[in-house]
């Protein structure tokens, strides 16, 4: 029997993962009087979490399983510059990814995770809040997203969609532009780009020195970050859990959360998580502007997000289904620049600098996976997809409610790991 607090919840826990999930459940179980000890095989945001758009988007943060994404997957299978990249591979834990997924392309699968991840949307900004006003010294920017299209055709197809969203019960405010009026709005835009929906409500963020200084945050509680720390196995012994290293290191804790983005699958099926996770890789990079950007910026039609960093311009882009560790491919990059460059200007692509590629865990149904597994004491917090960062501070609180009380949320019950 693991040890319990007074109130019956865990006094220890290890998060395994030090990304802005991972951290976010460590700071929000330290918040509940937890004792925290976050293990990473590299360190703190070394997948995800550093290379990312920075976008804390309530209004875009919807499932990939819109029926027109499996439309425009099958077009661009045999296209290797497509934002959509799936490589011609015999791996079949892939293609059974696929056909689940593909299953799942339809409107009313697709407005049965939008209801479901609405709670998500509806907090994430406010978790972000509390974090920021309780000790995690990295801001928050309030910003529009303005999404930009070739045609007003484009638009009205995101337009639609926000409807159906705004349908679902999240209110979405936002405004469409033309011509001279959208490149007022934004500068970076070229004259093809002739129609823009302006998103408001948003913010953005470092992602990278965020999640740093989340992971400051649970340092300075009295939390333990070990980086270097490849996890081989979770066994539960009398009083608890045992994580093991490869390197023949532990540590014991009353509870365990799995935060490992897209490699999750393997513990994950030794606790009964039944839902494949694929890597859907995304890549950026870093160019200067001849002027400043005044707010993200989305290619929609091209799926390429960017955003204001460090006083030039993070682009960010594709959907690579390939293995997580892969290595980065120069193709995808070049394939972003091509996409996007008819469509700005005053961006200098040549001194392009901090090329990425990380891997975003992806669910056929378009839910995480986030709560307890069939293991007692074991949890799992990932799946987001794309929208790990907007949802990891919500995803972290709403899971320590539930760890240090015992009590499964009708929320969380959406995203039960071992459905």
């Amino acid at each position: 029997m693991a040890a319990m607090g007074i109130d019956g919840g865990p006094r220890t826990a290890v998060v395994i993962g030090a990304g802005v999930v991972g951290l976010s459940t460590a700071w929000f179980l330290q918040e509940r009087g937890v004792e925290v000890t976050v293990v990473d095989r590299d360190g703190v945001a070394a997948g995800a979490s550093w290379g990312n758009a920075g976008w804390l988007s309530p209004g875009l943060a919807i499932p990939l399983n819109e029926p027109g994404v499996l439309r425009y997957g099958l077009r661009s299978l045999l296209d290797k510059n497509a934002p959509l990249h799936v490589p011609v591979t015999p791996d079949v834990g892939l293609w059974s990814f696929l056909t689940r997924f593909a299953l799942h392309c339809n409107w009313r699968s697709w407005g049965r995770a939008v209801r479901a991840n609405l709670p998500f949307n509806e907090e994430c900004l406010e978790a972000f809040d509390v974090l920021t006003g309780n000790g995690v010294e990295a801001p928050t920017i309030e910003a529009p997203i303005m999404a930009a299209f070739e045609t007003q055709k484009q638009a009205v197809s995101l337009l639609h969609e926000l409807r159906r969203i705004n349908d679902s019960g999240l209110e979405i405010r936002y405004a469409a532009f033309e011509g001279d009026e959208l490149r007022a709005q934004m500068p970076q835009l070229s004259a093809g780009a002739t129609a823009g929906v302006r998103l408001d409500g948003q913010r953005y963020i470092d992602p990278g020195a965020f999640t740093h200084a989340l992971a400051a945050a649970v340092t300075a509680r009295g939390g333990e970050i070990r980086p270097g720390f490849r996890v081989t196995g979770v066994t539960s012994e009398a009083g608890g859990h045992v994580v093991r290293s490869g390197a023949g290191d532990e540590v014991k804790a009353d509870a365990v959360v799995l935060a490992t983005g897209a490699w999750l699958n393997k513990l994950g099926a030794e606790w009964g998580v039944r839902t494949r996770v694929q890597a859907g890789r995304g890549y950026s990079f870093t160019v200067p502007t001849d002027e400043p950007v005044p707010s993200p910026l989305y290619l929609a039609a091209v799926r390429v997000a960017c955003t204001p960093y460090q006083g030039k311009l993070r682009v960010a882009g594709t959907m690579e289904f390939r293995d997580a560790d892969a290595p980065l491919f120069e193709r995808r990059v070049e394939a972003i620049i091509k996409s996007a460059r008819p469509l700005m200007t005053g961006v200098r692509w040549e001194e392009r600098t901090d090329t990425w590629v990380g891997a975003r865990p992806v669910t056929p149904d378009g839910k995480p996976l986030v709560g307890a597994t069939r293991v007692p004491g074991v949890y799992v917090a990932g799946g987001h997809g794309m929208w790990g960062v907007t949802h990891g501070p919500a995803t972290g609180r709403m899971l320590a409610e539930q760890i240090t009380t015992g009590k499964t949320s009708a929320i969380l019950r959406e995203f039960d790991p071992t459905r």
